[in-house]
């Protein structure tokens, strides 16, 4: 006959194994390698001279999607996401009063197909080609020449109602806009979003009645997570929250947070051959409101959602500094769902932050 504790072991057990397949490992290489060879934290010197500028707004997040209404109608009821245009092929969303998602048609052998051992997965069939911010102060010669000056390839886009900017490409070669706050900016605060979308797509579900509040976060991998961070600190202001040795956290003034990761230069062995390629947020963590754990989890359950539990540190979600839950979108694209918000916004980086002691 077993003895109690060792009844309780093999309880603990059988309960790990239920429910390990929700549970999302620790994120960040070097959380528990702090201070190594391979996650040396020491600075690098400038890409280049900062601007000044400042991040005042977000103008657009892009997304190429093979099916786009789905995705619409998806954001809209799980959500609360507005349609403010739809032609056919491309759909302006407006995320609260904050943000903007467009959402591209792409035909979807477009996409790549799904990693080797994940036959069962969505195709991801959704993928972030760009963003756009906005910026203070803006007179377009002077940022064109400050553009210029910093080795960079300036291609101007203007439109109606005085909208000005300019795309640039960041170290991986990722698209940037920048602009002066007059495209979807001005219309979020001049008029409601209230389109409908251009063909009939049923609610996949019941609306959630969440409110999507804040940009938790980005999730951009680079080449060079170092140079990136270096890029977007001295072009755009984004103040960084502290170095890992594998990536860093970047605020993006009042807008969000953007997690740039990737390969260490400082790191002996970058660059031979183990590098992922860099230019690609594989997700986007938006926090919501209201946020309770359960029922959040259950509301996903609910709506037949797939989850899995993210508190970075691989704390017990209630207990955690950081509490969210991962789930899939109609074209495949891993969308993370937090209850951060502008006030709590340093939750993840606490979470992560290596120098908290974690064993």
């Amino acid at each position: 006959m077993k003895h109690a504790s060792q009844v309780v072991t093999v309880i603990a057990a059988v309960v790990a194994v239920v429910v390990e397949p929700h549970t999302v490992a620790a994120q960040g290489r070097c959380i528990r390698a702090y201070g190594t060879p391979a996650c040396n934290t020491d600075s690098i010197p400038p890409v280049f001279a900062r601007t000044g500028w400042r991040t005042t707004s977000l103008d657009h997040i892009a997304f190429r999607v093979a099916n786009p209404q789905k995705e619409a109608a998806f954001y809209v009821a799980l959500m609360g996401w507005k349609v403010r245009s739809d032609d056919g092929k491309r759909i302006v969303m407006d995320v609260g009063d904050w943000g903007t998602v467009v959402l591209r048609q792409a035909p979807a052998d477009s996409f790549p197909p799904p990693r080797a051992g994940r036959a069962n997965a969505v195709p991801a069939r959704a993928v972030v080609e760009g963003f756009g911010f906005d910026i203070e102060p803006w007179n377009a010669k002077a940022v064109e020449a400050e553009l210029r000056k910093r080795g960079l390839t300036p291609v101007a886009e203007n439109g109606p109602n005085g909208f000005e900017s300019f795309h640039v490409k960041d170290p991986d070669g990722f698209d940037l806009q920048i602009g002066n706050g007059k495209r979807h900016t001005k219309a979020r605060l001049e008029s409601p979003a209230n389109a409908t979308l251009s063909t009939t797509t049923a609610a996949p579900f019941e609306s959630t009645e969440w409110r999507t509040v804040w940009l938790d976060h980005l999730s951009y991998g680079a080449t060079n997570y170092k140079a990136s961070v270096s890029f977007y600190v001295n072009l755009l202001g984004w103040g960084p929250t502290y170095d890992e040795g594998s990536q860093n956290e970047l605020m993006i003034g009042d807008v969000g947070d953007i997690i740039i990761r990737g390969g260490n230069p400082l790191d002996p062995s970058f660059g031979q051959g183990n590098a992922r390629a860099g230019g690609r947020i594989d997700h986007i963590s938006f926090g919501i409101s209201p946020w309770d754990t359960d029922k959040v989890r259950a509301e996903l359950e609910k709506r037949g959602l797939p989850w899995t539990i993210d508190t970075s540190d691989g704390a017990e979600i209630h207990v955690a500094p950081f509490k969210s839950y991962h789930t899939t979108t109609p074209n495949g694209y891993n969308l993370q769902i937090s209850y951060d918000t502008h006030d709590t916004r340093l939750n993840l980086a606490i979470a992560v932050n290596p120098r908290r002691g974690l064993k």
